[in-house]
């Protein structure tokens, strides 16, 4: 179900009636006025207030007024009781289904702050430490987070009263953005100016005072919420005869979801035609941010001057007095923005030093960050430079390898390495001998063989019937053999 009449009475529907800037209703043309028939409608869409809890609040109201004693009570408490807390009492008194249900839905909400705290460590790197979730939790003062799993009546009255709180600042915020816009605005066209020669500079300068005078010249705003800008209304958006302006009909005709109150949003439908006096989208002249400002400033006003009991909303009885003020029948001219700057020359002096200051914590920032790139750049080279170094040293530590291993026999005896090991086509001198020989001295290479030789004065050569020494064995055939001189053997 979603929010109507019993929600908006109280503060916590006021957050789902805040009004969006950039969709704003415009006023429905009704030409004639029918009586009421009995329709089905479709439940008005609840609209974003903007609250980083916006979610849980709105499921919140609508379990809550689906318990017929709760939407009771709302609608018979006044706007005071509900901000001391004495509608959160009620919550004792309501369904079993949907308290279970409000249980899971602030279950869910702690889960939710629980992820958000989660990721907020784990950008900033603070991971090395144990999150303690009960101490972050207590910034969210919309809820009880020292009991995590029921909704009781304490989460009921921190929920109104912040969701009133943050919704009381948010125009103020609003308003705070607006004038940093307006004097960002400024400052760039100032900046815009230094860069330009004296003739560009005069001619920039003579094309935004026209530019500010075509603004300027529109016609009359009529004053919001008084009887002429109502009767424009109710002539030129509703189609009706001024001259049969009723106040409570008027009311009822734009009380758009029919429950009896004027919201945020259903009054700032009424200054469409005023806005539209000053702004045009087409016109260069024309800034649309400044449009919904002034639109704003307007919704304030009437909430000033007619919301008697401050609950942000206008009810009929409300309406109706204050349309019998002098100041409907007779108000004061409307300033528009343009009468009213939004900021005052020393704001725009704090605002300049503050970019200045900005700038050279940004300009330092990057300057740190130069210096770390360049750090990073310099050790980056040192390890490259280091990685060829080893790699050229295991290169030729391989080489060395290679080179002082031992050879293949098999390899070298069919490669021929070893020319020692072919006999056959060498001088008997460069022979090896046979295993077990020793080399004969080279003095003794011509001495003379023959018998008496043979057997005394060359013991070491073997007689053919003599038996070999021990450790030799015959030659073999291809060896070289001893030649004998027949003549001098008997």
């Amino acid at each position: 179900m979603s929010f109507t009449k019993g929600i908006i009475t109280s503060c916590l529907v006021l957050a789902s009636v805040m009004f969006c800037a950039n969709a704003v209703p415009i006023s429905i043309d009704k030409t004639k006025v029918k009586p009421l028939e009995e329709t089905v409608k479709d439940p008005p869409q609840s609209v974003d207030t903007g609250l980083h809890y916006d979610r849980y609040l709105r499921e919140v109201i609508d379990f809550l007024e689906k318990d017929q004693h709760f939407r009771e009570k709302l609608h018979n408490t006044d706007m005071e009781d509900i901000k001391q807390g004495k509608l959160a009492k009620e919550l004792d008194f309501v369904s079993h289904h949907v308290r279970t249900k409000l249980d899971e839905l602030k279950r869910q909400e702690v889960s939710r702050l629980r992820t958000l705290i989660k990721a907020k460590q784990d950008i900033e790197g603070g991971t090395d430490f144990a999150v303690d979730h009960q101490a972050l939790l207590k910034q969210f003062e919309y809820l009880n987070h020292m009991n995590p799993h029921t909704f009781e009546v304490e989460d009921l009255d921190r929920l109104i009263k912040s969701a009133t709180n943050d919704l009381e600042n948010f125009d103020k915020e609003r308003h705070e953005e607006f004038k940093r816009y307006e004097m960002m605005k400024e400052h760039e066209r100032r900046e815009h100016l230094k860069t330009l020669d004296e003739e560009g500079r005069k001619k920039e300068e003579e094309h935004y005072e026209e530019m500010k005078k075509k603004h300027a010249d529109h016609p009359k705003v009529n004053h919001p919420g008084s009887k002429d800008q109502l009767k424009e209304v109710w002539e030129e958006a509703d189609g009706l005869d001024p001259e049969d302006f009723d106040p409570k009909t008027f009311f009822n005709l734009h009380d758009t979801n029919g429950d009896g109150f004027l919201d945020e949003q259903e009054l700032e439908a009424l200054f469409t035609k005023e806005l539209e006096k000053i702004y045009d989208p087409t016109n260069e002249e024309d800034d649309m941010l400044e449009m919904e400002e002034e639109r704003l400033r307007m919704r304030e006003h009437v909430m000033n001057e007619v919301d008697s009991n401050k609950d942000r909303l206008v009810s009929l009885d409300e309406f109706l007095v204050a349309t019998r003020k002098k100041e409907f029948l007779e108000p004061d001219s409307w300033e528009t923005l343009e009468q009213n700057q939004a900021y005052t020359e020393e704001e725009m002096r704090e605002f300049e030093e503050q970019l200045v200051r900005q700038e050279q914590d940004l300009n330092q920032k990057a300057a740190d960050l130069q210096k770390q790139k360049d750090e990073l750049e310099r050790q980056q080279d040192q390890l490259n430079s280091q990685k060829i170094e080893l790699q050229q040293a295991v290169e030729h530590m391989e080489r060395l390898k290679t080179q002082n291993e031992p050879p293949d026999m098999h390899e070298t005896v069919e490669g021929n390495a070893f020319p020692e090991m072919i006999g056959h086509n060498q001088p008997p001198e460069h022979q090896p001998l046979p295993p077990g020989h020793q080399d004969v001295p080279p003095e003794q290479n011509n001495i003379p063989l023959n018998q008496q030789d043979l057997g005394q004065a060359h013991p070491n050569i073997p007689q053919n019937n003599q038996p070999m020494p021990p450790g030799h064995n015959n030659l073999p055939q291809d060896s070289p053999q001893v030649l004998l001189d027949h003549n001098n053997v008997p």
